[in-house]
């Protein structure tokens, strides 16, 4: 029975920290709404001609497109773009968001 338990608990908490830093791509599309909507299209619908970056969409669209790539450009973003104080996990979120638009 002891044994049994042990594994229990291992395997609990090796699986846990899985689900606790997994991508939330809804979390990653509010956090778009409050931080990239000023120059992005964030969402999936019709676009804005006043948008002065690319949408989420086209940047979904695009074939070097990952989660890595934009993590290092947010955190050290270009120079247009403004420096955003983003925790990992909500860059993350926001790259998960992303990949949920892509077609």
């Amino acid at each position: 029975m002891r044994l049994v338990s042990t594994i229990i608990v291992v395997t609990t908490a090796s699986v846990l920290p899985q689900f606790a830093l997994a991508e939330n791509a809804e979390h990653g599309r509010r956090l778009a709404e409050n931080w990239c909507a000023s120059c992005h299209e964030v969402s999936a619908g019709p676009h804005s001609a006043e948008a002065r970056a690319p949408s989420f969409a086209a940047i979904a669209q695009s074939p070097d497109f990952n989660a890595e790539r934009l993590s290092y450009l947010l955190l050290d973003p270009h120079p247009k773009m403004a420096k955003l104080a983003l925790s990992r996990k909500a860059i993350n979120d926001i790259a998960a968001y992303i990949l949920s638009l892509k077609k």
